[in-house]
């Protein structure tokens, strides 16, 4: 396969905001985009998904909770458990936690208020489908915004988490939201499915993404997630 030859699946749930964005993301790292709809039963043969961000379904009952019952959902637990290439954009973490494909579960911000900052991560895996154009110990900044954004586990879970490796972002500097051990993003053990708060199809163009502390808006930090799964479809 060819990078332009990568289909990945965007998904749109009622509610979703984030849709457009991570459709261009992809499109700017070299793959093409397929937009799927929340009611779709049928993943069109594509070669990896984002579920991205916004409120689906309105964040009622508990965020992600109702998208998580959706039809298109039923393909992507099944086709994520073979192997397929999924990630999980805010709400999309949100989704794929009540899906159970990743562990743990995101509740309100610890002080009780929605944030929008330009976020520092520090990179721990690197050997994710969707971090292998990053390197272990790398920070890059990219837009976070959410307000139900603390990730939580028990203690067990979190030392699997750990000693597993599947801790793959953490946040850099001051915690934004309470979650613990600072983890800002996660993976299933096979590597596979990584979901994570912040918005890497937010900074993905240079010019426009986020406020380097003085330098120039180079802004290009979140983009390699996208080129990372393309490069893990072309050498598959």
């Amino acid at each position: 396969m060819s990078a332009a030859g990568a289909r990945i699946g965007v998904v749109t749930f009622p509610g979703t905001l984030d849709d457009r964005d991570a459709a261009r993301a992809v499109r700017l790292a070299g793959a093409e985009p397929v937009s799927l709809w929340h009611a779709d039963a049928d993943l069109h043969g594509v070669d990896a998904v984002i579920l991205p961000g916004g409120f689906s379904y309105g964040d009622y009952l508990r965020c992600g909770a109702i998208a998580r019952f959706a039809p298109v959902m039923t393909e992507v637990v099944d086709a994520a458990r073979g192997g397929l290439p999924v990630l999980g954009i805010c709400n999309g973490f949100q989704i794929l936690c009540e899906a159970h494909l990743l562990p743990g579960a995101l509740i309100r911000n610890d002080h009780q208020r929605f944030i929008c900052r330009d976020q520092q991560l520090r990179v721990v895996n690197d050997s994710t489908a969707w971090t292998s154009d990053l390197k272990a110990g790398q920070v890059i900044t990219v837009p976070l915004k959410n307000g139900e954004g603390g990730f939580v586990a028990d203690d067990a879970t979190l030392d699997r988490l750990e000693g597993e490796g599947q801790v793959v972002f953490r946040y850099e500097g001051l915690n934004p939201n309470g979650s613990l051990r600072d983890i800002a993003g996660v993976s299933n053990e096979r590597g596979n499915v990584v979901g994570l708060m912040p918005h890497p199809e937010h900074a993905v163009e240079p010019g426009f993404g986020p406020d380097m502390g003085g330098a120039p808006r180079a802004g290009t930090d979140g983009l390699k997630l996208f080129t990372s799964v393309i490069g893990s479809l072309v050498n598959a």
